[in-house]
């Protein structure tokens, strides 16, 4: 983690994001209502969307926060995993609806070309969906919260609407009328990507798959600097919302007495703390080797 405050802002960053949507909400939908563009209205649609999806990451941050208990013993981190499914859920079921009226509105013809004042809507949006995306990204990767990155892509996704809906604007006001309905169109389109991966990442997480190969080799590189430690007979780790949970078998010597080796683990469990960001349990088995 760069910065102690870090930690501040994890509790922060959720709050700013539903007021910065709130917002973008009503700023959107009023300007998308005046200047009769679909394409805008289709946006404030997704933005309130985000307002839900903030909500629950806000729930989920809280809930795995809490300590292990007898029922949860690694803690309560994977209700992150299902918080992104959730968002990834709301941004796909929205996007379906916006390509729904999008593609009846291209099919039947009637579209009318929206008034100039909605390219404000369409650019306040962008800069300040891009300023939260890159905020909360921050927050998401110095806690390692897949539910607070998962929410900065969804600010990411808006941001990427935004830009599609300021280009169909500026095309149907030049004499374009059906770029607007396009832009609503393509703008489901890219939403509904965005959703699907988030969706699909929260799979993996709940299924346990495997970290990230650098995680596991800063675990393999913390075990080869602790002293008495021989090889490594296998090594499997796993996330669990913030946490990584490490699972090693090293070998040793068999000549070692019992507090020499509990002397090991306790070093090694240590040193991976150290070398390694958002440690949760380390265990560590011994395999006793005969040298001669």
């Amino acid at each position: 983690m760069k910065f102690e405050h870090c930690r501040a802002c994890k509790t922060e960053v959720t709050w700013y994001s539903i007021f910065v949507n709130i917002f973008l909400v009503v700023f959107k939908g009023v300007l998308g209502a005046l200047s009769g563009s679909a394409a805008l209205v289709a946006d404030s649609f997704h933005s309130s969307a985000d307002v839900i999806a903030s909500s629950v990451t806000m729930v989920s941050l809280r809930v795995s926060s809490k300590p292990a208990d007898e029922d949860h013993t690694y803690g309560h981190g994977k209700i992150q995993f299902i918080s992104s499914a959730i968002v990834g859920l709301i941004l796909l079921t929205g996007a379906i609806f916006i390509l729904i009226g999008a593609v009846k509105s291209v099919i039947s013809g009637h579209y009318v070309a929206p008034e100039k004042i909605a390219l404000l809507g369409a650019g306040v949006s962008i800069l300040c969906n891009e300023f939260m995306y890159r905020y909360q990204s921050c927050v998401g990767r110095e806690n390692n919260s897949p539910a607070i990155i998962a929410n900065a892509w969804d600010n990411r996704s808006d941001a990427y609407s935004s830009m599609a809906v300021l280009v169909g604007i500026a095309f149907a006001t030049f004499g374009f009328p059906i770029a607007d309905a396009l832009a609503a169109l393509g703008v489901s389109l890219m939403v509904i990507r965005i959703g699907i991966e988030l969706i699909s990442d929260s799979i993996d997480g709940l299924m346990d798959s495997s970290p990230e190969m650098e995680d596991l080799q800063g675990v393999y590189r913390a075990t080869r600097k602790v002293a008495g430690i021989l090889g490594i007979s296998y090594m499997r780790a796993r996330t669990t919302g913030e946490d990584l949970h490490v699972e090693i078998n090293i070998e040793v010597d068999d000549a070692l007495k019992v507090y020499e080796g509990d002397l090991i683990v306790e070093v090694l469990k240590q040193k991976i703390s150290q070398e390694l960001d958002h440690v949760g349990t380390v265990q560590v088995f011994l395999t006793p080797l005969i040298l001669k």
